[in-house]
Formats: structure tokens, sequence, C-alpha cells
């Protein structure tokens, strides 16, 4: 289960404090937390488009979905203060490693012409995220039981300081990074 975790501290660990020369395990950059985002600007009309992200979001990660609600009321959106907007869920410890396992592993190459994911997507302080267009390339969504095809933001906070650092951590534990 914890299969990548364990090999972060066997391999990947040892490989970036020597690369980088680190005085201290503690300067290692690691993995900190995983926020998966799904927007729902069709959830105004349909209460019930929010049950079925949530479903959805439960299934991929493990973990019970928080709604995200609209902070601001934009009258050209036809959007209120408080309108539930969207969906997320923050993984971290033993269900994001699984999670990072088999986004890398088994989902990205069922993704259809993939090439690889955009390594220029970084933000400058160690973070990466990055956007899958549909669900359905997660083995556990069944084509059948969906309602609409929706995409996702990951994105991964690393205590990184540099997107180099990060780039490179990602890369060990399996990033499958575009040439």
């Amino acid at each position: 289960m914890a299969r990548l975790k364990e090999e972060y501290k066997a391999s990947v660990a040892p490989e970036l404090m020597k690369k980088y020369n680190y005085k201290s395990t503690m300067q290692i950059p690691k993995l900190d937390k995983v926020v998966i985002n799904v927007g729902c600007s069709d959830a105004k009309e349909n209460s019930k488009v929010i049950d079925a992200v949530m479903g959805d979001l439960a299934l991929i990660t493990g973990q019970k979905a928080v709604v995200c609600k609209a902070k601001k009321s934009v009258a050209n959106f036809k959007l209120r203060e408080g309108m539930p907007i969207g969906v997320k869920v923050t993984l971290r410890g033993e269900k994001m490693y699984e999670f990072v396992d088999r986004l890398f592993n088994m989902a990205l190459p069922r993704v259809r012409d993939f090439r690889g994911i955009n390594p220029n997507s970084f933000d400058g302080r160690g973070n990466y995220s990055m956007g899958v267009k549909e669900q359905l390339i997660f083995p556990e969504i069944e084509y059948d039981k969906i309602d609409k095809v929706r995409g996702m933001d990951i994105i991964f906070v690393t205590t990184a300081k540099t997107d180099e650092e990060a780039r490179e951590l990602l890369t060990l534990m399996g990033a499958p990074f575009a040439k």
C-alpha cells in the first residue's frame, strides 16, 4: 500500500541529498499534500451535480470531498455569494502517496495520445499543478455511472524551495514529464 512512501525513504531522499548537497535530512524536499479540485459551473441550476462530483472524488481518492462555495456575487455569471461552485479534496500521508502512485502508474498512461505531463507548470515556489480533462482515466470510475465528463485540477504541494528541486523530487517519485 505505502510502496511509494517506502520507496521515497529508501531511494528518493538519499538521491536528492546527494544531488543537492544538503547538510541535514530535514532540508530534503518532500511531498506535503495533494489537492484535487473540480469546478462545477452547472451546479447553479442543478444541486445534484455537487453530489455526483463528490461521489466521483470519493471513489478516486478514498476520502470525503468538501464543497467550495462562492465568496463573492458575480452578476455576469448569475452567481450569488454562498452558492456551491466546486468540490475539493486534500490528501496527506498514506492516502496521498497511494493516490500519487495510482495517478502516475495507472491513470495517466490511460490518457489518449499521452506524451507526458507539462514540465513547466511549476509556480516558482516548488509546487506543481496539472489538469486532467476527464475523470474516466481513473479505473475506479465506471463509464455508465457518470452523468457528465468533468475535468479536475491536481496540485502537488512540496516543501522544495525551487522549481528545479521539486521537478527532481516528482521525477524520482515517477512523474512522467514530457521530454
